[in-house]
């Protein structure tokens, strides 16, 4: 997008599931085709502009931009026969001693139109106490050896790469798309993380185990969203065909290869799912968790050119999918913890600029405590967004800005854990993404050896190097997004330079002052009257100058926007 599923990613949802919206397209927009062959020159930094921004090749530049930032997308040449090597031992699959085979029953994915790369399958039922529920992960690990050539890829570039118009994948498109992603009616094996929710949304039963699954229903976010919404609100739609994704359509299949399901199936599990995950997101807020309402760049493009950028906004289906991953995530880590084993935890700790964050509640006129509180300061978004719904994307964008990025650390099983501040999270890692986070193969690994009461395959020193390593690459990869999404925003706002935008500052430092626009969202630079400007602050902004090829947005500052005042001081 996002994805997950999925801002640059925000953190929250980084950390969660979600495919940044980028990956996706409008159903009647085309994709940008992938160009061959392209150079950049170099540019002195104050060398005037001279191409066309409509001509620019956005796809090339990202390739560039990972180049530059010392990533290698390219796959070696031993990659290749690793693949084939592969695909001979998944060319059959069936049951296997200790792992159980759960292949009839009503699996489904919900994901972006044009995912193919599928990390999750979800399935519920009614039990005594709850809504059992079952996430099943794509076992990455039981195809990828370690050490070996797509390893090495893998740990190398950390993660598939989102930008605008190009996906850089972590594993080859024969796995990731193929092998070890739970494509609908393909079977699978999985690592199935198991939990029964009760009605307060308290979790119990939780186990890890291994799976044969079969994904009976290849869903999207945009048409399982309005469908949650309209059942939510009495209306009756059985119609589950119109909310297969695009990826699935060109299946062309006349219906659900439902087996031996009982009619209307998908329609009871959606619903099953939806009050577990309803649950689960009430309970995660009682304890303090934030919940941002966020708003995304999705680029348009159509006939292969960048035209604009629009809103992507999380709907009902992103919200059911990120409260079962957070949910999962814990249950990886609590099982890793009860089992003796290191492991990788994530997490944003609490937030320096917590006085920043006060300052800006006082602001709207609400009172936050000195010291951080998830809680108070969920309260206080949650009344925003309800009383001033305009302004609310200017808090939750600065908000996330002043908590900072997730963190990979090492987690053995006797540290207190660190937490993760923003999902309100004690023992929380990274495990349901395995085909495009390196960090939740490792997870993968580590499960499987304590299931086989083997030796660790990394010992802590490891852990502890590659937690090191996805951080310096997330911070170098968050760049080149932030990048490219300038690069979109700069070929498709070239038309619109004089205009006057509304507008939040998200940096201010010794590097300079940016500010991103609400409406259309894009973010660049106040290069005029700049002074004085801090993170929050509310303005208006005047496009003076776009260049994609140096990622350049240019703004002068055009004035304060008055904002009525939201809270009660007390």
């Amino acid at each position: 997008m996002s994805k997950h599923h999925g801002q640059p990613p925000t953190q929250t949802s980084h950390d969660i599931f979600q495919k940044p919206n980028q990956q996706q397209n409008n159903h009647h927009n085309q994709r940008y085709p992938h160009p061959q062959g392209w150079h950049r020159d170099p540019f002195q930094k104050n060398a005037p502009v001279t191409h066309s921004a409509k001509g620019f090749d956005l796809a090339a530049a990202a390739l560039a931009e990972m180049h530059d930032a010392g990533f290698k997308p390219e796959f070696a040449p031993g990659v290749a026969p690793q693949v084939i090597e592969i695909a001979q031992k998944f060319a059959q699959l069936g049951p296997e001693e200790g792992v159980e085979d759960l292949r009839a029953l009503g699996w489904s994915s919900i994901d972006n139109d044009t995912s193919r790369d599928l990390d999750q399958i979800e399935v519920a039922e009614r039990v005594a106490g709850g809504i059992k529920l079952r996430v099943a992960i794509g076992d990455v690990a039981a195809a990828v050896a370690l050490g070996s050539p797509i390893d090495d890829h893998a740990k190398a570039q950390t993660q598939t790469i989102y930008t605008a118009v190009k996906n850089f994948p972590m594993l080859p498109l024969e796995l990731s798309t193929g092998l070890t992603s739970l494509n609908e009616n393909a079977d699978r094996l999985a690592l199935m993380m198991t939990f029964t929710v009760g009605p307060n949304g308290e979790m119990s039963d939780e186990s890890v185990s291994p799976a044969l699954v079969r994904n009976r229903a290849q869903l999207a976010y945009s048409r399982v969203g309005p469908w949650l919404e309209k059942t939510a609100a009495g209306v009756v739609d059985n119609d589950m065909m119109a909310l297969r994704s695009d990826s699935a359509r060109e299946h062309d299949e006349k219906t659900l290869d439902s087996g031996t399901l009982p009619e209307n199936w998908l329609a009871e599990q959606l619903k099953l799912q939806d009050e577990a995950a309803q649950a689960l997101h009430a309970a995660r807020v009682k304890n303090g968790a934030l919940e941002f309402h966020k708003s995304e760049a999705d680029p348009v493009v159509v006939d292969g050119r960048v035209i604009d950028v629009q809103e992507a906004v999380q709907n009902r289906a992103m919200n059911l999918i990120e409260d079962l991953m957070v949910a999962a995530n814990g249950v990886m880590a609590r099982a890793l913890r009860k089992g003796g084993r290191s492991g990788l935890q994530r997490v944003v700790v609490v937030p320096k600029r917590w006085d920043r964050i006060v300052e800006l509640a006082k602001g709207r006129g609400y009172d936050l405590p000195a010291n951080p509180d998830s809680r108070a300061l969920n309260n206080v978004l949650t009344d925003i967004r309800a009383k001033d719904p305009d302004h609310y994307p200017d808090v939750a964008v600065t908000v996330i800005k002043l908590m900072g990025p997730g963190e990979y650390l090492l987690m053995k099983p006797d540290d207190d854990p660190t937490g993760h501040f923003g999902l309100a999270a004690r023992d929380y890692t990274h495990s349901t993404a395995p085909n495009r986070r390196f960090p939740d193969m490792v997870t993968q690994r580590v499960l499987h050896a304590m299931h086989a009461n083997e030796p660790a395959p990394y010992g802590d020193t490891d852990l502890a190097a590659i937690a090191l390593h996805c951080n310096e690459a997330d911070k170098a990869l968050r760049k080149i997004e932030r990048d490219m999404q300038k690069r979109v925003a700069a070929v498709a706002m070239s038309s619109r330079i004089g205009q006057v935008f509304p507008a939040v500052i998200t940096g201010a430092s010794d590097k300079g002052v940016y500010a991103r626009v609400i409406q259309p969202p894009f973010e660049g630079r106040v290069v005029q009257g700049f002074d004085g400007l801090d993170v929050g602050d509310k303005v208006n902004v005047k496009l003076l100058h776009t260049d994609p090829e140096r990622a350049f947005i240019d703004f002068s500052y055009a004035g304060k926007r008055q904002l009525p005042v939201t809270g009660a001081a007390g």
